[in-house]
């Protein structure tokens, strides 16, 4: 990969420092406080608010195997919404109710869920087993009811095991009624990184991740803190999808004796401070297709393109771009920003851009540059005549103007009123390689006790989080059923990049009560532990 034009990169750094010394943290306390259930009356009385149309969509969400053809002949053996992956988009006007029947027809009585990931909705619909529901067992089904009362791009998934890294997600688009942008059309990119049924599963993954780099006597020796915890034993809980025909991992390239089929080394990136990513993935998609045999958005010379990008990745950030053509970034997370005029972005693991391209004539590559991962992924953009350029094409806009979240500013309409701080928590992100010990605080989330050491916070309250990144990694760290802004007038955002060794302090009002995931969003991190509970007290 060239390196990065240092005197054309808008980049500040991720880690955005937040406003003033305020009030010193709060913490969890030794008695677990009384919680809001996420089916109390405080959440029943939150949603009555919420503004409907009274329109409802009614979907059915079919999870089972299925046979997936990524393009050039690659088949991989999955499971996904509805035989497809990406799933069938949803989309909805805002201010309608969608009441979607989840199926659950996995194998090996495997359990599962969906996460709407970015809507702030009723709590008890956020699919998060144990703590908003009970995992939905096999051959059972489940439906999720909730408005969806902010205009975004949105995505859905599982959150049981590392189920995101297999088939089952699909865009959640919810349309605004009064849309201020000016657009001829549409596109979906939906970027994910790819090994389910090809180079193994994602258990598998997990399984050999777990062994550490110190298990393998490569230990980094960076001394990133893991505070001296090990990383709770999440693979007896439910969720673990290890199937019968699981085959075992290869073991055919090691390291003292242990594997390395799945575990990558050397990945770095300035982009994201270092070290990039921990998964050899064979493949990077768009829309569900390799770069050989790409998905193809067919447009005429002039028109204007809104393009919604979502990363739904496990492990990989993407570094975008359109070959020719620069990119006016709109919103991110759904919520709209100051636009700015970019050759590229930088997109982590659950994060979505959209942005404004007016289309040149000719055949186009849309790259998704694994960052730091010497691969791609690439969609063809065509609108005349012309050759398609090779798989390999790597166009000079992905090292031209690249905008990170932390140079963007709030819309105006969407910025947060200047307010005092009422809470104050310290996010504290822990682990190191060595023995993959990912935590918050220190301490790894309990599936079998999820509240025990919950960040509390009262209804009406201005919360602000500090992500103190301790780690050698970058985390993208999502904040279920809220937004949060960056700093003082940044972006609007559910999941923020947390560069290694930088803070970034982020502001949310508490105005959706319940019992809230706030976690690491490499599906990897996340499963041993890097998850925390942000909790309403009672």
């Amino acid at each position: 990969m060239n390196s990065i034009n240092r005197r054309s990169v808008l980049l500040a750094g991720l880690g955005v420092a937040g406003a003033g010394a305020l009030a010193a943290c709060s913490g969890g306390t030794s008695a677990t406080p009384d919680l809001v259930n996420p089916s109390g009356s405080s959440v029943a009385v939150t949603e009555q608010r919420r503004k409907g149309t009274g329109r409802t969509q009614n979907v059915t969400l079919t999870a089972a195997p299925a046979m997936l053809d990524l393009g050039g002949g690659v088949m991989a053996k999955s499971w996904a919404f509805s035989g497809r992956a990406p799933g069938k988009d949803i989309r909805l006007s805002v201010g309608d109710t969608l009441a979607a029947e989840l199926s659950n027809q996995l194998p090996n009585r495997t359990t599962t869920s969906i996460h709407w990931h970015g809507i702030a909705m009723r709590n008890d619909m956020d699919g998060v087993p144990p703590v908003t529901q009970q995992a939905v067992r096999a051959g059972a089904n489940f439906t999720y009811r909730f408005i969806a009362d902010a205009p975004g791009t949105y995505f859905f998934h599982p959150h049981v095991g590392v189920q995101l890294d297999r088939g089952l997600y699909a865009p959640l688009i919810v349309e605004d009624s009064k849309e201020p942008l000016s657009y001829d059309e549409e596109w979906v990119v939906v970027l994910d990184d790819w090994v389910d049924g090809v180079t193994g599963t994602p258990d598998e993954v997990l399984a050999e991740l777990r062994q550490g780099m110190g298990g393998m006597g490569m230990g980094d020796g960076s001394g990133a803190s893991s505070s001296g915890h090990e990383s709770h034993d999440m693979g007896d809980m439910q969720g673990m999808d290890m199937g019968e025909d699981s085959p075992s991992p290869s073991t055919s390239a090691t390291s003292g004796g242990m594997s390395m089929k799945f575990m990558l080394m050397g990945a770095e990136s300035e982009l994201l401070g270092g070290d990039a990513g921990d998964v050899k993935y064979p493949y990077h998609l768009v829309n569900g297709r390799v770069p050989a045999d790409p998905d193809v958005y067919r447009g005429k010379p002039g028109r204007r393109v809104r393009l919604r990008i979502i990363n739904a990745g496990g492990d990989t950030a993407y570094r975008v771009a359109l070959g020719g053509h620069e990119l006016t970034i709109t919103h991110t997370d759904g919520f709209p920003v100051a636009h700015e005029q970019v050759d590229a972005l930088l997109i982590g693991m659950g994060e979505r851009y959209d942005v404004l391209v007016t289309l040149g004539d000719g055949v186009f590559p849309l790259v998704a540059l694994a960052e730091g991962k010497d691969a791609a992924g690439m969609a063809l953009v065509r609108t005349g005549s012309g050759s398609a350029p090779r798989a390999t094409v790597r166009p000079k806009e992905l090292n031209g103007r690249i905008l990170t979240a932390s140079r963007l500013r709030a819309a105006d309409d969407v910025r947060l009123p200047s307010k005092k701080v009422d809470r104050v928590h310290r996010v504290e992100l822990t682990g190191a390689m060595d023995k993959y010990n990912w935590a918050i605080n220190g301490k790894s989330f309990a599936m079998d006790d999820p509240a025990a050491n919950p960040l509390t916070i009262e209804e009406g309250q201005r919360v602000r989080l500090d992500f103190v990144n301790t780690t050698q990694m970058w985390h993208p760290m999502h904040l279920h059923g809220h937004t949060y802004q960056l700093g003082i007038g940044g972006p609007r955002k559910d999941t923020a990049i947390v560069l290694p060794k930088k803070k970034l302090s982020v502001i949310f009002d508490a105005d959706n009560p319940g019992q809230w995931m706030l976690h690491c969003h490499n599906a990897y991190h996340g499963e041993v532990g890097m998850m925390a509970l942000v909790a309403y007290q009672a």
